[in-house]
């Protein structure tokens, strides 16, 4: 999945208008445009589309925990320079204050099969033994899952 596919569903599954968009870059201390929010969130063979680069990604899903969360006192994390799918996963555990069992009812939501120790080791570190990659089917399946519960229609 490419970053704007990830940030076109997220805004399509919680149902974010262009200024939301904006106020959540803002929360992550990122001043963007509407123009360039529309760019991002173009279809992939648009020639207008803008690629989304992985640190304003970073940037958007920190806002994102921010504005579902509310902003931790302090100093604000710093977007990460590459992003995996793990990291991503991470993030949106984080935003929606997730626990497993939620991430599996998001999972059976789109009717995809996984455990409850496959999912904890998309959250280890990458040095341990049971570490797994997030291949982007989870990704996608749990985006969908998401999607399925947040948008009835």
């Amino acid at each position: 999945m490419n970053n704007n596919d990830i940030i076109r569903r997220i805004r399509y599954i919680f149902d974010l208008s262009d200024d939301t968009m904006i106020k959540i870059f803002e929360s992550a201390e990122y001043q963007t445009t509407r123009s360039e929010v529309s760019d991002w969130l173009k279809k992939d063979d648009d020639p207008d589309q803008i690629k989304l680069h992985d640190i304003k990604l970073a940037t958007f899903l920190n806002g994102f925990i921010n504005h579902k969360r509310g902003k931790r006192e302090g100093e604000q994390p710093k977007p990460e320079k590459r992003l995996t799918n793990n990291l991503i996963l991470r993030k949106l555990k984080i935003a929606l204050a997730y626990k497993d069992i939620d991430m599996l009812k998001a999972f059976e939501a789109a009717e995809f099969e996984i455990s409850k120790h496959e999912i904890s080791a998309f959250f280890r570190k990458p040095t341990q033994r049971q570490y797994r990659e997030c291949k982007d089917q989870f990704l996608r399946n749990f985006l969908f899952g998401l999607q399925k519960i947040y948008r009835e229609d």
